[in-house]
């Protein structure tokens, strides 16, 4: 959860739904190393899907799904909700049913659940017009010991 928290620190994602009670163990752990916690809201939820409050948000499942679209052709909506499956599992059918997009990252093996929000959010910011660029970006964005410099 940690790499999930500094992933959509990095990719300035809103907030965080979670259910079950890992994250509420890991939480103990301090893995949120850039404490994105302070800046995103985490909730816990008992359904991924609450039909009133998200009917404005496209929903997307991000899974190893038969006939799912493959990520580098998928089209990334405005106001969506990205829904992946537990690091163990699967996001279940009565889950996948209620979403508007099914979506996959195509790899020979699957990726954790780390590694798959980051390539997720990654490529939501590459094919966006307000992708930041330059110099203060990389000041700002790198970690205190690295000051080096391209020719």
């Amino acid at each position: 959860m940690g790499s999930i928290l500094r992933a959509a620190g990095c990719y300035q994602a809103q907030s965080i739904r979670y259910t079950g009670e890992r994250y509420a163990r890991a939480k103990a752990f301090s893995t949120d190393t850039k404490n994105a916690y302070l800046k995103i809201s985490v909730t816990h939820v008992d359904t991924v899907i609450d039909p009133i409050k998200d009917k404005h948000l496209t929903k997307v499942a991000v899974e190893l799904v038969e006939g799912a679209t493959p990520l580098p052709l998928f089209e990334h909506p405005e106001q969506a909700l990205y829904i992946f499956g537990p690091e163990d599992g699967s996001i279940e059918q009565d889950v996948v049913d209620q979403c508007d997009h099914v979506v996959y990252i195509p790899t020979v093996g699957c990726m954790n659940l780390a590694a798959t929000v980051n390539v997720l959010l990654y490529d939501r910011m590459a094919k966006t017009a307000v992708m930041p660029l330059g110099d203060e970006v990389i000041k700002n964005s790198r970690d205190t010991n690295n000051r080096t410099k391209a020719k």
